[in-house]
């Protein structure tokens, strides 16, 4: 296997990549390219009419900005942004030539002969590889049943075919184990979902009319990069952006003011704001009494209905006109919104009398002594919010809810959009991972399965763990795509190990990725601009078809290739193996697009300015958006926002802390998407090629750690060697770690993660981790 030092490139060889020898916007250029003994060919000149262009997105957990291709003899010489799309791509996305001649290319269907761990493989043929899938599959159904199957699939890939079509493969194979949740954003569905009735709802195209902007726990000059022109043009708008974030991150750099923040306290800080509004009212009373359910009644801890049980949305209020008990949606009622517009001597409260008492503990005071935010800051940003109008969190699968309580913090971030009524209108709401599916409706590109079974999942951040032990039952097959389970799965060593236990293990990579290097038997599949496919997702607000542009190297295949071929083994191929065509124009059912429309280019199924839940008119049920939440009681837990200590943090674990007194937060880069782009050569070249912590002086001091030196993130779960960056930019207390590099850069940060589970949403606790540093022994 080549090295990391053998497949970095000279700034010459990049700049030659980023176009000084390429092709120019419309004028001849010179082409040269190397023979196979490395001498240069004649140089010539080309012209815009030699080449083809194709059009392609970028498919993992991106923004999924509009790429094309050029091609010269059926080779992919350069990628730049699509003219007239509305955002541009980055460097990670004009650099995908990189990806598709990588050093580290899988081209054939590779076995393993060596240690898992090991990188020791020797080819085999297509039809081995599948005979040798097919036999492992029909010999754990017979001794384990199909729980013995396991799938993992997520973000690496986003187009709308290939997930869908492996979680379909083994659906009809009688079902297999699956995981829950997600590391991204689980604690944001289990909020958003029961409250609003939609996930995915971004407020992106209106962010330059907001006035006031709270990006919480959020970086969007890196997570948004795409779209970061819209927060520039606010603020020459007036607007005035706030960051609440431990690290003083890249946006914090263009913000008006950064708000340093402990980890895991957000939600006091967002109870503390409540409070502040309420006491003040500085709350919207008109919005909550006709587009909440602020104002339905609440009796021990339970919402009054009618008796019929099948009207699930018969919630009662109390009607001021009539000073009796009706049904919230009837007309003409006026209904209490608090306590005091209440008979004295009732039995019930409103919901927003609940939500009240829950924040009114948090003076500002008790706020700063929780979460180090200072008093007056508190009641400034609770001020600012509610009374400059319109205001906008944006909080975008943020940091802040990937902790023990995430889905907590998640929902008190649309309290305070619901409470103010910034919502449903120009420059507010709460600005989510949002994409096309918010717009249009599509179809499910496979009929479901018949005799699908019914087979507890494992949360995904205790996959290690569970395999490991074999909870809630053994694994025998393991499929792995699109999830870099070795650099993004929490407590990593518990993940190798789980390579190691599970009897046969496929991944299915174009790289020889880190996880690859645990597989039994590894398959190589193609990337963008190598198959055709379908971008109908949830992070861009287009629908894209995906052209094939060259050939993919070798033996490379489509992942829903592979399951076609696979189903056909297994008796039901005719379900799988349609052209490619008859899947996009499956998924397209119901949206008012076609593929002859996608062929001209990129489609948005809206002309207008997109704004979630325009005018107060919500995706639930009732129409409204809801504060109790009755399915969070059900598990147990308080039905609105309260306070939560996480465990896993210096005042949850004062014994685990004694041992490993940091709090240490993970940090996205822009030199990838996860692990994505992680071994790209020209980010090598022009990002850093090794991971950094942020540390504090005092913290560094106090450790005799020196800025630039190699340094060891510790604690009982691993380690993760990185660079000390000693600066101000993080809060005292904590460390910032970069995520996403691989084991053959020295490994990922998920070494150290927390892999409790987020206990309302089956979300990840990476941001509720306990470390320590030392400097890394001198030999």
């Amino acid at each position: 296997m080549e090295t990391l030092n053998k497949i970095r490139l000279k700034r010459r060889t990049l700049l030659k990549g980023l176009g000084v020898v390429g092709l120019s916007s419309l004028g001849g250029v010179f082409l040269t390219l190397r023979q196979a003994n490395g001498s240069p060919l004649p140089r010539f000149r080309l012209k815009q009419a030699d080449y083809q262009t194709f059009r392609s997105t970028c498919a993992m957990e991106c923004l999924h900005c509009n790429l094309t291709a050029y091609v010269w003899k059926d080779r992919l010489m350069k990628i730049e942004a699509t003219k007239d799309f509305n955002v541009k791509c980055c460097l990670r996305g004009i650099s995908r030539t990189k990806w598709v001649y990588h050093p580290l290319r899988l081209t054939q269907p590779l076995l393993r002969t060596g240690e898992k761990g090991e990188g020791k493989f020797k080819p085999i043929s297509w039809d081995a590889a599948l005979d040798l899938i097919e036999k492992k599959i029909r010999e754990t159904i017979a001794t384990d049943g199909n729980k013995g199957l396991f799938l993992t699939a997520a973000s690496g890939n986003m187009d709308s075919i290939k997930n869908d079509m492996g979680k379909a493969f083994f659906d009809y194979l009688g079902g297999a184990t699956k995981h829950a949740g997600s590391l991204c954003c689980a604690a944001v569905t289990a909020a958003m979902m029961p409250m609003v009735g939609l996930r995915y709802a971004d407020t992106r195209d209106t962010i330059a009319d907001s006035r006031y902007i709270l990006c919480w726990g959020n970086n969007p000059a890196v997570t948004m990069h795409a779209y970061f022109k819209y927060y520039s043009q606010a603020q020459r708008n007036g607007a005035r952006i706030v960051v609440i974030d431990p690290r003083f991150n890249e946006t914090a750099a263009k913000a008006d003011e950064w708000v340093p923040i402990v980890p895991g306290t957000d939600i006091a800080l967002a109870l503390g704001m409540i409070n502040i509004i309420m006491e003040e009212k500085r709350y919207d009373a008109d919005f909550l009494r006709a587009h909440t359910g602020a104002v339905y009644l609440v009796d021990d801890q339970q919402q009054l209905m009618r008796a019929d049980p099948l009207d699930i949305d018969s919630y009662l209020v109390f009607d001021t006109r009539t000073q009796t008990l009706k049904r919230h949606d009837e007309p003409g009622v006026i209904p209490a919104l608090l306590s005091d517009e209440l008979p004295v001597d009732c039995h019930f409260m409103t919901v927003l009398d609940t939500v009240w008492a829950q924040a009114k503990p948090w003076s500002a005071q008790k706020v700063e002594e929780e979460t180090d935010v200072p008093a007056q800051t508190v009641l400034r940003l609770a001020r600012d919010y509610a009374s400059t109008q319109p205001a906008m969190i944006v909080q975008n699968m943020s940091g802040a809810q990937r902790t023990e309580f995430g889905t907590y913090v998640a929902a008190s971030q649309f309290y305070l959009a619901l409470i103010t009524g910034n919502i449903g209108k120009r420059g507010a709401g709460v600005c989510d991972a949002g994409g096309v599916r918010q717009m249009a409706k599509f179809s499910p590109i496979i009929p479901p399965a018949p005799h699908a079974e019914k087979i507890p999942s494992i949360p995904i951040s205790k996959i290690g763990d569970w395999l490991v032990n074999e909870k809630p039952h053994p694994v025998k097959f393991w499929w792995n795509m699109t999830l870099g389970a070795m650099t993004q799965l929490p407590n990593t060593n518990q993940v190798r190990e789980a390579f190691k236990k599970v009897p046969f293990v496929v991944v299915a990579d174009n790289l020889m990725s880190s996880s690859a290097l645990y597989a039994d038997l590894v398959l190589p599949v193609t990337t963008i601009f190598e198959d055709i496919s379908l971008m109908a997702g949830v992070r861009s607000h287009y629908v894209q078809l995906m052209e094939k542009a060259v050939e993919p190297p070798g033996e490379a295949k489509p992942d829903y290739w592979i399951f076609a071929r696979l189903a056909e083994r297994f008796g039901f191929g005719d379900v799988f193996n349609q052209p490619i065509e008859h899947y996009i124009d499956t998924c397209l059912k119901g949206s008012g697009i076609t593929r002859e429309m996608l062929k001209k280019g990129p489609v948005c199924p809206v002309e207008e300015d997109w704004i979630p839940f325009k005018d107060g008119q919500f995706r639930t049920s009732t129409g409204k958006a809801h504060f109790y939440i009755e399915e969070w009681a059900k598990k147990k837990f308080m039905p609105v926002v309260t306070w939560k200590q996480v465990t896993e943090s210096v005042k949850g674990s004062p014994e685990l802390a004694h041992k490993y007194p940091l709090m240490a937060v993970q940090r996205k880069l822009a030199r990838s998407v996860h692990s994505s782009h992680g071994m790209n050569e020209w980010i090598l070249e022009v990002q850093r090629n090794r991971p950094n912590v942020m540390i504090h002086p005092e913290d560094a001091q106090h450790r005799q750690i020196q800025a630039g030196e190699w340094v060891v993130v510790f604690n009982h779960r691993g380690e993760h060697r990185a660079i000390a960056d000693v600066t101000t930019h993080i809060k005292r207390g904590v460390v910032s770690l970069d995520n996403g590099w691989w084991e053959q850069q020295g490994g990922s940060s998920s070494h150290v993660t927390n892999d409790q589970v987020e206990l309302l949403g089956n979300g990840h606790c990476c941001n509720s981790t306990l470390v320590d540093v030392r400097r890394e022994a001198q030999s």
